[in-house]
């Protein structure tokens, strides 16, 4: 009977787990793409975290543009107020990437368009991001115009030119009941429990993979010498369990 009781019990369990999305490195399946200005979103067969394909982001910076410096895929719809979900990928710099220590390269973020509150126009709530050598994360929380920050630094060392895997677990709240679990190559390097998580909305976000040089534009110019940067992204998925968004299970 006992026997009988667990195997209901995992039956149970596995009937509540659900992947809700999943590319193998494709630039088919999303629902848009973001590469501005000489950016571009490129399906590649050379360099894979397991093959065939993968996804390769590119940026290239320019003194006398002043936009902003996206090269993402986008799935809509993928948080909401309410949710726990699990999000991962891998990636990979450049076997030269500069490691440049002030200045932020964001590798994913979870976002939305808040143009109707007049303030803004896209907001990003959660977002990923390299200072240096170091994996950084923040959330963002209150009200869309007048939002607050907590950003957790210095989380773990990133090394050019090897893969890496990125897993979220987030517990969706716009009060204190949110919690966030953040992983690099399968150790957990961020807990925070008892948090907001997203601002006081309740719309839902996308989640935007790729590389967006964004302090080329917060800083008003890029720091260091390297103005062309690369970042490849495969085995990108999120669900309901880890094992759904972990690159190495699924």
């Amino acid at each position: 009977m006992l026997h009988q009781a667990f195997a209901l019990l995992a039956l149970a369990l596995s009937a509540h787990a659900a992947q809700l999305f999943s590319n193998t490195g494709t630039t088919s399946g999303w629902d848009a793409q973001n590469h501005e200005h000489f950016g571009t979103v490129q399906q590649v067969t050379n360099v894979v975290y397991e093959g065939p394909t993968a996804l390769k982001m590119t940026q290239i910076y320019d003194s006398s543009y002043t936009g902003r410096y996206h090269s993402e895929v986008i799935k809509l719809n993928a948080a909401a107020r309410g949710q726990e979900r699990f999000y991962g990928f891998a990636f990979r710099l450049q076997d030269d990437w500069q490691f440049s220590p002030a200045q932020s390269y964001n590798i994913g973020q979870f976002i939305a368009d808040f143009s109707d509150y007049g303030c803004d126009d896209f907001i990003p709530s959660t977002m990923i991001w390299l200072v240096g050598n170091q994996l950084y994360s923040r959330v963002r929380t209150g009200p869309p115009c007048s939002s607050t920050i907590t950003t957790f630094p210095n989380l773990a060392t990133v090394t050019a030119g090897a893969w890496h895997r990125i897993e979220v677990q987030m517990n969706w709240q716009s009060d204190t009941t949110g919690y966030y679990k953040l992983w690099l190559d399968g150790v957990k390097v961020l807990e925070k429990f008892n948090i907001a998580t997203l601002m006081n909305d309740g719309r839902a976000y996308q989640f935007s993979v790729g590389l967006y040089a964004n302090g080329w534009h917060d800083d008003g110019g890029m720091k260091g010498t390297q103005g062309t940067r690369q970042i490849w992204y495969d085995e990108i998925a999120y669900g309901t369990t880890f094992a759904d968004a972990d690159p190495n299970q699924w």
